[in-house]
């Protein structure tokens, strides 16, 4: 079932964090941060909603690397349910992909937990001072990718929030599986 989240909460400010990345060293959210913003995304080995979009996602993450925009991604899926999304899996498509961000392994879910993340992708833009300025869809994008020259949204409003401080006003909420949770203990 997809599920959205919810709408940017302007200003937010995120949780640090320490999370073992599949390059092997371990980063926070300082260690992330770009000059101009940072973008932290939700994502992880198996949602088709994902597949749809790598190419598209790493696309954007090099250009906006160049524009101080530092990245990483997320992935807090449950591996004993999902194995495609264990940590030794999620090194195996950051390596076969050669992904331009580090990925990183949320083993104990306390990091979508703390951020309130919805679903896979999910992308969270702030700027330079660490506000939260965007929680939307990288483009028009479903389970299937959005035709040649859609609109690349995400990357529009980084660019804005690294020119400007601010993200756009209007923004679609990003759409994809949602976090596949451990059971309570």
């Amino acid at each position: 079932m997809a599920v959205s989240p919810p709408v940017c909460d302007f200003g937010w400010r995120a949780p640090d964090f320490r999370l073992p990345a599949t390059d092997g060293k371990t980063y926070s959210l300082t260690d992330i941060a770009g000059p101009k913003g940072t973008l932290m995304m939700f994502i992880c080995n198996h949602c088709p909603y994902v597949i749809a979009v790598l190419d598209r996602i790493e696309r954007d993450a090099r250009d906006l690397q160049t524009l101080g925009i530092g990245m990483a991604a997320i992935c807090s899926n449950d591996a004993e349910t999902y194995p495609r999304d264990s940590f030794e899996k999620m090194v195996e498509l950051a390596r076969d992909r050669a992904f331009p961000f580090p990925y990183l392994h949320d083993a104990d879910q306390s990091v979508a937990r703390s951020w309130n993340a919805a679903c896979t992708p999910d992308f969270f833009g702030f700027n330079a001072a660490g506000a939260l300025q965007y929680r939307g869809r990288l483009d028009a994008s479903g389970r299937n990718p959005a035709p040649e020259g859609a609109r690349r949204e995400l990357f529009e409003a980084m660019r804005q929030i690294a020119d400007t401080g601010q993200g756009p006003a209007d923004q679609v909420p990003s759409m994809g599986c949602s976090i596949k949770w451990k059971d309570p203990a």
